[in-house]
């Protein structure tokens, strides 16, 4: 299907946040029961490094001028993979998914072009709802390659924060010393080499993106066993509308773990978020991640909430 006779498909401008955020607020509802953006996140996300929306984004609006589909392409590093986001009022722009979706391909293959690359992986989510979804990526040439899972616990029945294992510390990161930062990326950066999707991205360009992580500084923990470096905990902002206290990145070093250090900083975590007065903590978890320990996660109180398929193809470069 194409867009529909008298529906207009234009590249939005900053100006369309309102109409782009109803957009936003019908899919997130119908595919995990309330809005999951807000004003700031559309922005950030037409703003962000390595979107141009001249190029990597498309709003549909119907004959009325009332916005009904947004679809986007996303590369936080620059590298790598290519984010493809296609979001359609359910009521009324179902059918406008899988057009949308072979517009961003076709700007996938372009950027493979100028990157110099032969091709480009293209990734999406599906969640549970979203079957009709699922089988327009699968038409599409998409392959499901594994599922994310939300894991979250109240707060409200927290129990007192044990002491960590024998020789294990757990501290604030010190958010103005450079040096912290750098042994805080280093842990990051170290613990996450063993797992099959990451993409490193330097200390540099590391630094650039925390400010789109929020600025809770006080919830990144540094843990340390005997004095040595051991493992880091990333907070970050994105789940504060749904009063909650989210878990980015929990990072320990391969020579540390399975000792207690990932729960001492979950609950190290935990408990400053309940001093906030959050209502829940939460995590996601990545079942294809070897070293992904959800029985830790069990262990802390944290039980599943929903699940994320994961669909790829790779898309060969314009002209190839």
């Amino acid at each position: 299907m194409t867009i529909p006779a008298g529906w207009t498909a234009r590249r939005p401008t900053l100006d369309d946040v309102p109409a782009i955020l109803k957009v936003v607020h019908a899919a997130d509802t119908f595919a995990v029961g309330y809005p999951d953006f807000d004003a700031e996140d559309v922005r950030d996300a037409l703003t962000a490094p390595f979107v141009d929306m001249a190029r990597d984004s498309w709003l549909v609006t119907d004959p009325d001028g009332t916005a009904v589909a947004w679809s986007i392409l996303s590369n936080p590093t620059g590298v790598g993979r290519e984010w493809v986001d296609v979001l359609v009022d359910p009521d009324r722009a179902a059918d406008l998914r899988a057009p949308l979706l072979a517009r961003l391909l076709d700007r996938v293959a372009e950027r493979a072009a100028e990157r110099g690359l032969p091709a480009l992986t293209a990734r999406t989510g599906v969640y549970a709802p979203e079957t009709r979804w699922a089988e327009e990526l699968v038409e599409a040439g998409f392959t499901r390659i594994k599922r994310y899972i939300r894991m979250t616990r109240s707060l409200a029945d927290l129990p007192a924060e044990p002491a960590p294992p024998a020789g294990v510390t757990v501290r604030l990161l010190r958010a103005d010393d450079e040096s912290d930062l750098r042994l805080f990326h280093r842990i990051f950066d170290t613990a996450f080499r063993d797992t099959p999707d990451y993409e490193p991205v330097g200390f540099d360009q590391w630094r650039e993106q925390l400010p789109s992580y929020g600025k809770v500084w006080d919830e990144w923990f540094v843990a340390e066993v005997d004095g040595e470096p051991a493992g880091a905990l990333q907070s970050s902002d994105q789940a504060l509308d749904q009063d909650m206290g989210w878990v980015r990145t929990l990072s320990v070093l391969p020579a540390y773990r399975r000792r207690g250090v990932g729960a001492a900083l979950l609950r190290r975590a935990f408990a400053v978020y309940a001093a906030k007065g959050r209502a829940e903590a939460g995590l996601g978890v990545d079942l294809a991640n070897p070293t992904a320990p959800v029985t830790l996660y069990r262990s802390v109180g944290l039980a599943d909430a929903r699940w994320t398929d994961m669909y790829e193809r790779s898309v060969p470069a314009a002209g190839v």
